[in-house]
């Protein structure tokens, strides 16, 4: 059987395959996902990619077709890889790590906003991230924090472990520490921030997910019991006992979730509750500020 991608075959007629047999597969921006795998497969970026579209595809045949082979199963491309850029850091994921989304990053812009308007970014802030998974958050804001240490927490042992390599590769490890735990169950200690992507699929949803999600993403960073708030509560209630006066509440929330999860930190006490959107106008993130303790005691 002769090879789907000959070494002679040019650049730009391998795309123009991958791009074919995607959009038979059904998946969606064929043309988009060929350029991005085909530049996987062969090293190249897409720039050069375009410059270079008339060159051969030589060695990297057999590549390609196993990257177009895994994408044909619906495996994402940075499961493939192994790596996802996220807020311009090069992640490393395992299996039991969320794949890190462009959304999440609405969340690291509104804590980084919070801190700007405070101008508290240059202070030695302690920082922790609930549900850590790769450390996708909680590494972002130390690269932008210079004076900023964090902790990460999540269930499972191979996030933690992802999450400390990937500090250790971004030169964050003396700043950044990473536990196995269940949220702020047994934590001691007081924080400014307290950040989290918690699992917020409902149950039910889990079965109609894309196939990228539903296959390759964990179960455990997905499932957000029956109405998809489980985990906002426990940390909506956790959480003031752990963030210092004035310190911040900020938690990632899906699709048309805000409301409920804003009410929820209105409920618990929480001041100045705000919702942030992201970049095609969700409803995205939720903040606030933890009760004020000394005047609940008055």
């Amino acid at each position: 059987m002769s090879p789907a991608f000959p070494p002679g075959l040019s650049l730009a007629a391998a795309q123009a395959v991958i791009e074919v047999r995607l959009a038979e597969a059904g998946i969606d921006e064929p043309r988009r996902e060929a350029r991005r795998l085909l530049a996987a497969a062969t090293g190249l970026g897409l720039a050069s990619l375009l410059a270079r579209s008339e060159e051969p595809v030589g060695e990297a045949g057999a590549e390609i077709e196993r990257f177009l082979a895994a994408r044909l199963a619906r495996m994402p491309l940075s499961r493939i890889l192994g790596r996802r850029e996220f807020y311009g850091l090069d992640l490393r994921l395992n299996p039991a790590t969320l794949d890190p989304r462009g959304d999440t990053e609405t969340l690291v812009d509104a804590v980084l906003g919070w801190l700007d308007a405070g101008g508290k970014r240059g202070e030695p802030l302690r920082l922790l991230d609930l549900g850590t998974g790769t450390g996708a958050i909680l590494l972002a804001l130390l690269s932008r924090l210079p004076q900023a240490t964090g902790l990460g927490i999540d269930i499972a042992a191979e996030a933690v472990e992802a999450a400390r390599l990937n500090a250790a590769a971004l030169g964050l490890d003396g700043r950044a520490e990473f536990r196995t735990g269940d949220l702020v169950e047994g934590l001691d200690g007081m924080f400014d921030v307290i950040v989290s992507n918690p699992p917020y699929i409902p149950t039910g949803d889990l079965a109609g997910l894309d196939p990228e999600v539903r296959l390759h993403d964990p179960v455990l960073a997905l499932d957000g019991g029956a109405d998809g708030l489980d985990f906002y509560r426990r940390i909506t209630a956790g959480a003031p006992a752990r963030l210092r006066p004035g310190g911040l509440l900020a938690l990632e929330v899906g699709a048309g979730q805000a409301p409920a999860v804003a009410e929820g930190l209105r409920h618990a006490g929480f001041l100045a509750v705000s919702v942030h959107a992201d970049l095609a106008g969700i409803d995205r993130v939720v903040a606030g500020r933890p009760p004020d303790r000394e005047k609940e005691r008055d």
